[in-house]
């Protein structure tokens, strides 16, 4: 069994907010510990938009509370007509996570029986001291680099075994590949893209992303790759332009990684595609045929290779 860092924050967190609050001398002293757990997050943008949603509704909560338990009193109807009136409230300021935070509070106001200065300036520091506690435990977040950079090894290892294994059905026909590399690729690029964006969120003050951008472009390649599959079957391995569209892929496949590569390729593309412009035109309907499904093969190849160098163009 594995123990993920937001147990150990919130293990750690919880009676250090209990004990902060105990020395101060709180009322509730207890509730600071439920606050630092509701308020630990998995990245750092969460648990500063979770800070901001439950201190902005445990304040709002504090207003309403003062106003329906002065006017209609400290009893269980004036809650359900606060709350009857908060929720809204809440869903329009856009706090609604808020809401089981706000609801603490609001059980301490009712069964402190007069809400006076004392009292709010008790929840105040009570607030800040459960939320400030899970601020500061969620700014260290463990580096996601060393994992972004497996997964981006092993959807380039994967993209060029399916570029391989196109290469040797162009040559030679049907082969026994199971097709397995691409269930793996499509499940790596999920996982890749989930722990990519929690990484966008762990950084606070930069704007670009480099393995967010990797992936998404990865994603678009490998949907064309998914695409270039029935075409390639379409073409006979005796037609003689399978053998330079083979010795292309092989190119491919040895140059896939995170440099930027694609103009060369791109440049040796057009040089291919033109002389196969050249060609006599097709005299069979099967070789019309053949010669449609080339073409479009050749445009996926193209747009394959255009993703990867506005890719780093947009890297720079």
């Amino acid at each position: 069994m594995k123990i993920g860092y937001r147990t150990i924050k919130t293990a750690l967190g919880t009676p250090f907010a209990i004990w902060v609050a105990q020395m101060l001398q709180l009322d509730n002293f207890a509730s600071a510990g439920i606050l630092t757990i509701l308020c630990i997050q998995i990245t750092r943008k969460r648990s500063f938009l979770s800070a901001w949603h439950r201190f902005s509704a445990c304040i709002v909560a504090m207003a309403f509370s003062y106003t329906f338990f002065e006017l209609i009193g400290y009893n269980p109807l004036a809650i359900g007509i606060m709350l009857f009136a908060f929720i809204p409230v809440t869903v329009w300021l856009n706090i609604t996570p808020g809401i089981v935070t706000s609801s603490v509070i609001i059980l301490h106001l009712y069964g402190s029986g007069n809400i006076g200065w004392d009292i709010i300036l008790n929840e105040v520091v009570l607030i800040t001291v459960g939320i400030g506690t899970a601020l500061l435990l969620n700014l260290y977040m463990p580096s996601l680099e060393n994992k972004l950079g497996e997964y981006r090894s092993q959807v380039e290892r994967n993209f060029s075994l399916i570029m391989k294994e196109l290469a040797t059905f162009l040559r030679d026909g049907d082969n026994d590949w199971t097709g397995r590399e691409l269930t793996d690729t499509a499940e790596l690029l999920e996982k890749a893209k989930s722990l990519s964006y929690r990484d966008v969120e762990n950084q606070l003050l930069q704007t670009h992303n480099h393995f967010y951008h990797y992936f998404h472009m990865r994603t678009k390649q490998f949907e064309l790759l998914e695409r270039m599959l029935p075409l390639v079957s379409r073409i006979s391995a005796s037609n003689m332009h399978s053998s330079k569209i083979a010795d292309f892929f092989d190119d491919l496949a040895e140059g896939i990684h995170p440099g930027n590569t694609a103009v060369i390729y791109l440049q040796r593309f057009k040089e291919m595609k033109e002389e196969f412009r050249e060609e006599e035109l097709p005299q069979t309907r099967e070789e019309f045929e053949m010669r449609a499904s080339l073409f479009h093969l050749l445009n996926e190849i193209e747009e394959y290779l255009i993703i990867k160098r506005s890719f780093k163009k947009s890297d720079v």
